[in-house]
């Protein structure tokens, strides 16, 4: 694995260990029935977990066809199903705290979580929601937890995309959103979010570091 990871000066903490929820969670109304909490440094020494998670994960490419051609998807991947022993204890702290800190909202735990490496600037997902299965149909969260380097996460509306009872523009919000990620930091998606809006991390020429993203899913949602 070549990647490597130039060090926080924000956080040089040896020590892993999450913050506190309550109290420090932003949130962002978006149009349709969408909704956006960032709580910036949630982990401490997010940079510890990053090389633990490197080495420890079973990383493994992926293709898939697309313009009638199979091409590589520009990102490591790793998926932890319900169930499954998580690589390390403070994913499985983190899920538990994010299940008690929504469980008003979202109605039951998060299940499944699913980790990608973005190695350098080459590797990227181009613009989605996580439409696979519940989420289609139905509000739900997806909560991204972020290690390493930061990168770009996007978000804007889906053209065409309502929510029941909504119309196409209603909402404070139009236009491409832009969150810089990355040294513990947590941004979670919910309302309708996964079916109004797209999310991307682009690719970048710029020098970046890598960066692990580690998504919390409720069971059903892809």
């Amino acid at each position: 694995m070549s990647a490597a990871l130039q060090a926080s000066l924000l956080d040089l903490s040896d020590e892993i260990a999450l913050g506190s929820l309550r109290g420090a969670v932003t949130r962002r109304p978006l149009s349709r029935g969408a909704w956006l909490d960032v709580r910036r440094g949630w982990l401490t020494g997010a940079d510890a977990l990053f090389d633990s998670l490197l080495g420890s994960v079973p990383w493994h490419a992926q293709e898939r066809e697309m313009y009638e051609r199979i091409v590589a998807v520009p990102r490591l991947l790793s998926f932890y199903d319900e169930g499954a022993p998580l690589p390390h204890p403070v994913l499985a702290e983190a899920r538990e705290q994010l299940s008690a800190h929504y469980a008003d909202e979202l109605g039951e735990p998060f299940r499944t979580a699913g980790l990608c490496l973005y190695r350098d600037g080459r590797d990227s997902v181009a613009w989605h929601g996580d439409r696979i299965g519940r989420s289609r149909t139905e509000d739900t969260l997806v909560a991204i937890l972020s290690v390493g380097a930061p990168r770009q996460l996007l978000l804007r509306p889906r053209p065409g995309a309502t929510r029941p009872g909504a119309t196409s523009g209603s909402g404070p919000e139009s236009g491409v959103l832009r969150h810089n990620l990355g040294h513990g930091d947590l941004i979670v998606m919910g309302g309708s979010c996964q079916r109004t809006w797209e999310h991307a991390v682009p690719k970048t020429s710029k020098p970046v570091g890598p960066r692990i993203s580690i998504q919390f899913r409720p069971p059903g949602v892809l």
